[in-house]
């Protein structure tokens, strides 16, 4: 790999950990999580730099933060810009739009998906453990758990709705293309 890749690789991985902050943070908004927990300050803290000055141009819309939105657009369209032209390809805008907005819901489904299976260790050997971060993992995936517990009752004692989740989950990447 010569410095141009390293030098791209380095560059989109922290604009994609930072988007992924930018979607925790709007997700943590979307469960209602608890706001002074020392994570979603953290995300906060990172994260209000390039907010700030979106939100006082984009309003929200409803309960929906759409200057998050539009900034993990606007970042993700930057970092597939710069990936393409990098690797010498060349796309229109809209073949960048759409392929950022496909990549970031499958950011989104593999979020779900590692958080899923976070909850389900964190089940079987430590869901009394006193870490900040755990009562926000169970904040936010419940609003994916819930409505396959609503289907699918505890059999026997074992809540399967984790299994079903990651299978609509991994069903849905499959759908966008992901192998």
């Amino acid at each position: 790999m010569n410095f141009a890749g390293a030098l791209t690789y380095l560059f989109t991985t922290l604009l994609d950990l930072f988007i992924a902050g930018v979607m925790l943070r709007l997700l943590l908004q979307w469960v209602r999580a608890d706001f002074y927990n020392p994570v979603s300050q953290f995300l906060v803290r990172v994260t209000n730099p390039a907010l700030i000055p979106l939100r006082r141009i984009i309003p929200s819309i409803g309960k929906l933060d759409t200057a998050s939105v539009v900034l993990m657009l606007i970042l993700e369209s930057a970092g597939v810009w710069i990936a393409t032209r990098a690797g010498g390809l060349s796309m229109s805008l809209v073949q960048i739009l759409v392929f950022s907005i496909i990549k970031l819901f499958m950011t989104l489904l593999w979020t779900y998906f590692i958080l899923v299976i976070i909850r389900v260790v964190l089940s079987w050997v430590g869901a009394q453990a006193r870490h900040p971060a755990i009562p926000l993992l169970f904040q936010l995936t419940e609003p994916v758990l819930a409505p396959f517990r609503k289907v699918i009752p505890p059999i026997a004692g074992f809540d399967l709705s984790p299994l079903f989740a990651l299978i609509a989950i991994r069903f849905l990447m499959l759908l966008l293309g992901w192998r």
